[in-house]
């Protein structure tokens, strides 16, 4: 008898970039089907949270990403039953390399308006995407002091 393994929610991270009325975001190849995401990945071990978002939004933009602060934690269960948790900031783009190559599965890389992000909605990854932006548009702003990273002993073992 196979034993069941322990649920886990997969932890992302995603940032919303705003210029001139329009979102950084890109279209991207999941599971055969072409998607428009924020940029946005799995936090990985032994990573900080704003250390995989500056990461991810160069893997997936060829942005330099500067973290100014969080707009939300979104707890989201797929059709599938894949469970995420979301941490989302919002900043600004430094340098851009558009030379470097992007992650797999990135097509391309855009700028949108809101409007056409939600004429878009049924291409979108998932409905994080536009809560996100919807959220930075309202002005949702909490420190980035408010994420804690610790270190040390586990005093269990």
């Amino acid at each position: 008898m196979a034993v069941a393994s322990p649920w886990r929610p997969h932890v992302t991270v995603s940032a919303v970039v705003e210029r001139d009325g329009k979102f950084l975001v890109v279209e991207e190849l999941v599971e055969g089907r072409e998607v428009i995401n924020n940029p946005a990945g799995h936090l990985e071990e032994s990573e900080t949270l704003l250390d995989a978002v500056v990461r991810e939004v160069l893997e997936e933009t060829g942005f330099e990403f500067l973290p100014e602060s969080v707009t939300g934690l979104y707890l989201w269960t797929s059709i599938s039953g894949r469970t995420f948790l979301r941490i989302n900031f919002i900043g600004r783009c430094g340098a851009h390399d558009a030379y470097r190559p992007l992650d797999d599965g990135i097509l391309r890389v855009r700028w949108m308006s809101r409007e056409d992000l939600a004429a878009s909605s049924p291409r979108l990854r998932s409905p994080m995407v536009l809560r996100c932006i919807d959220d930075a548009l309202a002005g949702r702003r909490y420190p980035l002091e408010v994420l804690v990273h610790l270190e040390g002993d586990d005093p269990l073992g």
